[in-house]
Formats: structure tokens, C-alpha cells, sequence
């Protein structure tokens, strides 16, 4: 009777955790700092690469990271981990990009150098999902996160750490 009565109360309880977790609002975005991002960065072997030879946030040719979301890092973290490609950053939380809610400034996006490597990695594991309005191609992870091929670069924006 008593482990009937336990089991029948731990699935509710499990349900209830369940809808709740769904039904509950996005967790608070952390943000990191640039030296931060860096360090977890560099520490995985990405590189970034600025043509302006900088890291300042208000400067469009510079290649920053300040502001930029954990779960962005974590996400390119895990794309490099996956995918086994050498990548390296060549966008990130910098002044010149499209604005919106998902925005470079905005922590979500960094910008990929499109190794043979990395484009054949995203097109051949991610869902071709259609066309920007810009004309890039979009494929979308199985996290939802989503991968642009823009003229020069693959634009990633990391809704989860997942790829």
C-alpha cells in the first residue's frame, strides 16, 4: 500500500516539476566579460581574429566578446567539441551588426571564419531550415540554435549552449 501510494505520489510530483519547467520563464542570461570569454575561449584552442587589430565593443572592426552570453560560449565550445574543426571567431558582441533581441550586441551571436571543415559539418548535420531576408542560408541545430551562411562568414546565434 505504502510503496503504491509513494510511487503514485512521486509521479505527480514528477509531472509537476515537469509542466512547471516548461511552463516557467527562460533562466537570467549571464554575461561575461571579454577577458573572461577569452580565457574560456582560448583555453579550447578558438582563436578570434579582428581586422582592426582590437577588442573594443564600441569599434565595428574589432572582434569583441565583452557582454557576450555563457551559453554563447558554452554553444561554441560545444560546436568545436562535436564538429572536431578548428574555428575561429571573426565576429562577436561588437558595435555594426543587425540590431535585435538576438543580436551580436546583445550576447546570442558570434560570427566563424567558413572553413571546408565547418561549413561541411553544419550542412550535412543541421537541417537546411530556408532563407534569411538577407539571402543567407539558414540550418537549424536540433537545439534550435541556429547557423546563417553569410557571404564571408557562418553567423551562429546560440539560443541554448547546445549546438
Amino acid at each position: 500500500m505504502h510503496s503504491t501510494i509513494s510511487r503514485t505520489l512521486l509521479a505527480i510530483l514528477g509531472s509537476l516539476i515537469a509542466v512547471a519547467g516548461l511552463a516557467s520563464p527562460s533562466h537570467a542570461v549571464t554575461k561575461l566579460t571579454d577577458a573572461q570569454a577569452a580565457s574560456q575561449l582560448s583555453a579550447v584552442g578558438i582563436s578570434r581574429v579582428s581586422s582592426g587589430g582590437c577588442t573594443n565593443r564600441n569599434v565595428s572592426t574589432c572582434t569583441s566578446y565583452e557582454q557576450i552570453n555563457q551559453e554563447t560560449v558554452s554553444g561554441i565550445k560545444t560546436f568545436k567539441s562535436i564538429s572536431g574543426c578548428a574555428i575561429t571567431i571573426t565576429g562577436g558582441t561588437e558595435t555594426g551588426h543587425a540590431s535585435g533581441t538576438y543580436s551580436h550586441w546583445n550576447g546570442y551571436k558570434v560570427d566563424v571564419s567558413p572553413t571546408s571543415c565547418v561549413s561541411s559539418y553544419i550542412t550535412s548535420h543541421y537541417s537546411y531550415s530556408g532563407t534569411r531576408s538577407d539571402g543567407a542560408a539558414l540550418y537549424t541545430a536540433p537545439s534550435g540554435n541556429v547557423y546563417a551562411r553569410e557571404s564571408n562568414h557562418w553567423d551562429i546565434t546560440y539560443y541554448t549552449c547546445g549546438c
